[in-house]
């Protein structure tokens, strides 16, 4: 294959995916390179968790008339998937359609991204260049593949972020094996008798946190000898309760609820704000040092269950001319539309192409690795930058500044009226031209 006609996608999951469906549309050819033993390897992870977005945000506009032309048909629009739903009913026959199935490589590790012959320093040359991707098979072979382009949609899944506050992990966070687990685990199937009968830790305050603690309540129910403690960093309950019932996606809203009426009814145990300093083994769990309103506080507990974010792993684009956002790790033109610190209402406007540029030409970071250390992403989000980038690579340069997405909103702005993004009158740093509200007002 002519490589001036591929374009590399690493990550084969929803956005990765959608990207593919894009490109093809678009008369260009992908190359998928997924890590996992299939598509949608990361979504299977969390295949238990029921998600708060219904299917109408979740099947990519080009991927769905994919599918529908092979026969394909959707899921009833206003219902809640869980994740192995999403990967069963769409990612998977998607994956499997031929345009897509032929450039499909699995168990394929991509090690480094590089400009053919050229090093980071070298300028001359640079733009002519196709990149190359370094890359190993399923059978730990070296392999490579010239691409016009890059689209990076691997997503973060598999860099949780650590349970120090400061961004690394505690003393004792690396030695508490299998008594500490990052994520949403699988309390109430697969990973339930880990967890039935003891007492469990869950430290974090996001949307993971919360199914994390609805389900171990759950699970309580079944055997009462569960105990729960919820460890936030922050006191109140106004970010666990977010927009509520003015939540667009009243799923999200109800999530926040239920979170909230479980602490008010004293179903856990609440530590807030409380953060933890350091993990030690103990003959049957852990014991966990912390700082609970600011005196230090020790407990023992069985499991401890981290929901503490992701971040982005850059290191295979070393060598390549990125620039990103020295706070958010998303490129500079992105960040302001997603810091928490000027954007309090998670309410994210679509954007595309000229969002996500880097220095160097054709590269793109798209889905939830764009976003970087950001909290909050909807699937929907990455279809609509991959939509924009496959324009751009397409050549319709003013297709790919179109807006073809409407976000259903938070209904919440958390940050006080000094400094919010929902002030009168803004004035967030880094902000791009025409963005200078995140609640709509601009």
């Amino acid at each position: 294959m002519d490589p001036e006609r591929l374009i590399a996608i690493i990550g084969a999951g929803p956005v990765g995916l959608a990207a593919a469906a894009r490109l093809i549309e678009r008369g260009l050819h992908p190359v998928i390179f997924e890590q996992g033993p299939g598509p949608a390897a990361a979504v299977r992870d969390w295949g238990h968790v029921r998600v708060f977005t219904p299917w109408r945000y979740l099947v990519d506009e080009a991927a769905g008339r994919m599918l529908r032309r092979n026969g394909w048909t959707p899921p009833d629009p206003d219902e809640l998937p869980t994740g192995a739903e999403i990967a069963d009913q769409y990612l998977e026959p998607l994956a499997r359609l031929p345009a897509i199935a032929r450039g499909l490589h699995t168990r394929a590790l991509v090690t480094a991204v590089t400009r053919k012959g050229i090093g980071k320093l070298q300028t001359s040359g640079r733009e002519q260049a196709p990149f190359l991707i370094h890359w190993q098979d399923r059978e730990w072979q070296d392999r490579h593949t010239l691409v016009r382009a890059v689209i990076d949609a691997s997503g973060t899944w598999y860099q949780p972020a650590p349970l120090g506050v400061m961004g690394i992990p505690v003393p004792g966070e690396e030695d508490a094996g299998e008594r500490l687990a990052y994520g949403i685990p699988d309390v109430l199937g697969a990973e339930r008798a880990r967890y039935a009968g003891r007492r469990v830790l869950v430290v974090g305050g996001g949307h993971s946190a919360m199914n994390a603690v609805l389900d171990l309540l759950r699970l309580r129910e079944a055997v009462p000898g569960t105990e729960v403690v919820w460890a936030l960093r922050r006191a109140g309950l106004e970010h666990v309760v977010g927009g509520g019932r003015h939540d667009e996606l009243p799923a999200r809203g109800e999530l926040g609820l239920a979170a909230a009426q479980a602490v008010e009814r004293g179903d856990l145990q609440r530590l807030a704000p409380f953060s933890v300093t350091a993990l030690s083994r103990t003959e049957h769990g852990l014991r966990v040092d912390g700082v609970h309103a600011g005196r230090h506080e020790s407990l023992e507990v069985d499991r401890v269950v981290a929901c503490t974010g992701f971040r982005p792993n850059t290191a295979m684009l070393r060598e390549l001319r990125l620039e990103l956002d020295p706070v958010m790790e998303a490129p500079p033109r992105l960040a302001p539309l997603i810091d928490p610190n000027v954007h309090s209402c998670g309410t994210v406007p679509p954007h595309g192409v000229d969002e996500l540029r880097h220095p160097e030409s054709g590269f793109y970071i798209a889905g939830m690795k764009s976003y970087g250390r950001a909290p909050t992403f909807l699937m929907a989000t990455g279809y609509e930058q991959v939509r924009s980038i496959a324009a751009e690579l397409a050549g319709d340069h003013e297709a790919a500044r179109e807006v073809h997405l409407q976000l259903p909103d938070t209904g919440v702005c958390s940050a006080g009226p000094a400094g919010s993004c929902c002030a009168p009158a803004p004035a967030p740093r880094r902000t791009p031209s025409g963005a200078a509200s995140c609640c709509g007002g601009g």
